[in-house]
């Protein structure tokens, strides 16, 4: 049986801890009290309609839905150990809001949170907007479909991700990472996949300067560039740019074609360079 908990206000220490079985309606976390982890150690258990401004509200919750709610920044690490759970149309403020959870999915929210995400496995995101440094930091088996996502420093020592059909306008993105599959995006910023290995693009567009440098088996599908210089320095890389590329530099091996590119620099490199870099042949109209 269901346990209905509706149209309150808690404000002390762990006020619902160890709720099971419940539904928590239309209630306010918040006052004089300032009490922590009010939803700690919950299971099978739904939020709706509620609001959160207390520290910690929902560490170690299991299968639980979260939805139509707001946690403000004073809500902060609010989800933290979680496991299986479901958060839908939410507005999310508090830093470090998801960390070391699994099976999590996200679905239509505005979330505002630096240090996003830590050691995470199993998230699914999808119609969302997250603003998040250091987003995902260090998690695994995560995607994404249809998010827009602002911050520097995102998606590094990540392991096994797939993103499609997103706009990620970060910074030093996927550094370090590991299986990575971006299709149908684009993707904005400085030193784009440094160090990392078997990261693919798939009708993507790529901006912003030193892209893709010091990559193991780096592939480009039916991709655009747009002011990349210096790009693919010490790289492993099978590239297929339609138009443009700035410039680039040292490829270690593989081939990259290109409609055009505008300096091709093979000099004073610290490794063998073998990459080759190939113009592709433009057909005239009569």
């Amino acid at each position: 049986m269901i346990k209905i908990i509706s149209n309150q206000t808690f404000d002390e220490e762990r006020s619902l801890y160890n709720i099971k079985d419940a539904e928590v309606l239309n209630c306010k976390f918040e006052g004089p009290a300032d009490g922590e982890s009010v939803l700690k150690e919950c299971r099978n258990f739904s939020v709706n309609k509620c609001s959160f401004s207390l520290r910690y509200p929902m560490w170690h919750a299991k299968k639980f839905l979260l939805k139509n709610s707001s946690m403000d920044e004073k809500t902060r690490a609010p989800l933290w150990y979680c496991k299986d759970g479901e958060i839908a149309d939410c507005d999310i403020q508090g830093i470090k809001c998801l960390r070391e959870c699994k099976n999590i999915s996200i679905d239509n929210c505005s979330i505002d949170s630096p240090e996003f995400g830590w050691r995470c496995k199993g998230v699914k995101i999808t119609n969302s907007t997250i603003d998040a440094m250091y987003f995902l930091f260090e998690s695994k088996d995560v995607e994404i479909d249809n998010l827009n996502m602002a911050g520097k420093y995102s998606f590094q020592y990540m392991k096994n991700l797939h993103i499609k059909n997103s706009n990620l306008d970060t910074k030093d993105a996927f550094w370090h990472s590991k299986n990575i599959v971006v299709e149908n995006s684009v993707v904005k910023g400085e030193y784009l996949g440094w160090f990392s290995e078997n990261l693919t693009f798939i009708n993507c567009k790529i901006i912003g300067t030193q892209p893709l440098c010091y990559c193991k088996n780096l592939k480009l599908i039916n991709c655009t560039m747009d002011a990349t210089d210096l790009s693919f320095e010490y790289s492993e890389v099978e590239a297929d740019i339609s138009g443009h590329i700035y410039s680039v530099k040292n490829p270690k091996s593989g081939t990259i074609v290109a409609d055009s590119v505008g300096e091709i620099i093979f000099e004073d490199a610290i490794m063998k360079c073998r990459g080759q870099v190939l113009i592709r042949e433009q057909k005239l109209s009569a």
